[in-house]
């Protein structure tokens, strides 16, 4: 199957009688017990006290230029300079975006399931570094525990799996990027070498944390890698950006991280823009950069 392939699912009947699933609640948990600035929560959205839904994002400018400031207040206590508009939207959306895509990827990688959340099942508080996830509806394999429950779609094997986890993910990020759009003035290409960015930034960083660096790269890798030139013509990952830009081998020790992502372990996408407000800082793996 390739990547471009059209994702099928099929959901197996289920008792009437049988409870409710919350089949990727234990990773959307263990984000926080791994990164304690990031607190997931089980829950429908929340709305008042500094939370933000999802929908509301979407819908309402003013909601998503608030959620903007929250990192334009950040970047003036951080650099000392006010950040440029569109850098502080670069900025909110790729915080936006590295959490929430790990509500997708971190259930894949320690479970095998994919939940199909929407934006309408988030929201976020930035001042906590909260998040809450709405259980519902997941993919997972065949031979899943969970494949009985209400909800439970079933993916043929790994690669359908892999593939579901790629559609899902853009389809939440679709309208996402279409709603920054204006505030990070940047086109669609751009906009997708950020989320591909994020989402691999986040995984590889939690793995880490896990002790399975290795097998995040590896993982990863796999996830985005650019099909072969003899795919069917137009089978990619697309709307992603091919390849996870991974540029060194991972530890030759099993269970042996690095303190933290590397600059020069992986050339990203896209650029953050940071340069902007403190001159003298350049990742080093920026796509800016011109290597020998």
């Amino acid at each position: 199957m390739t990547a471009s392939s059209t994702v099928h699912w099929t959901t197996p009947a289920v008792p009437a009688a049988a409870r409710a699933p919350q089949p990727c609640t234990a990773s959307h948990r263990r984000i926080g017990e791994l990164f304690p600035a990031l607190r997931v929560h089980c829950t429908p959205p929340r709305t008042g006290d500094g939370w933000l839904g999802g929908a509301d994002l979407l819908a309402r400018p003013e909601a998503l230029r608030e959620l903007i400031a929250h990192d334009a207040r950040q970047g003036l206590v951080q650099y000392g300079r006010p950040l440029r508009p569109d850098v502080a939207a670069g900025f909110g959306l790729h915080r936006f975006t590295w959490a929430t895509a790990l509500l997708f990827t971190l259930p894949w990688f320690l479970e095998r399931r994919v939940p199909l959340l929407t934006p309408a099942d988030v929201s976020v508080r930035r001042s906590s570094g909260e998040l809450t996830a709405r259980p519902g509806a997941f993919v997972c394999l065949p031979g899943d525990p969970a494949a009985g429950l209400p909800g439970a779609r079933t993916a043929d094997g790994e690669p359908e799996l892999a593939a579901g986890l790629r559609t899902a993910l853009a389809g939440f990020l679709t309208p996402v990027l279409a709603a920054f759009r204006p505030e990070v003035r940047r086109g669609p290409r751009t906009l997708w070498a950020m989320a591909t960015d994020a989402a691999v930034e986040g995984l590889w960083h939690v793995g880490g944390l896990l002790g399975e660096e290795e097998r995040a790269r590896t993982e990863l890798t796999a996830l985005f890698a650019p099909a072969p030139a003899e795919c069917t013509p137009g089978a990619s990952v697309s709307p992603f950006t091919p390849g996870a830009g991974f540029t060194h081998p991972a530890p030759a020790a099993p269970g042996t991280p690095h303190p933290g992502p590397p600059d020069g372990d992986r050339s990203r996408a896209s650029c953050c823009l940071v340069y902007t407000a403190r001159p003298e800082a350049m990742c080093g793996g920026c796509p800016r950069i011109t290597r020998g």
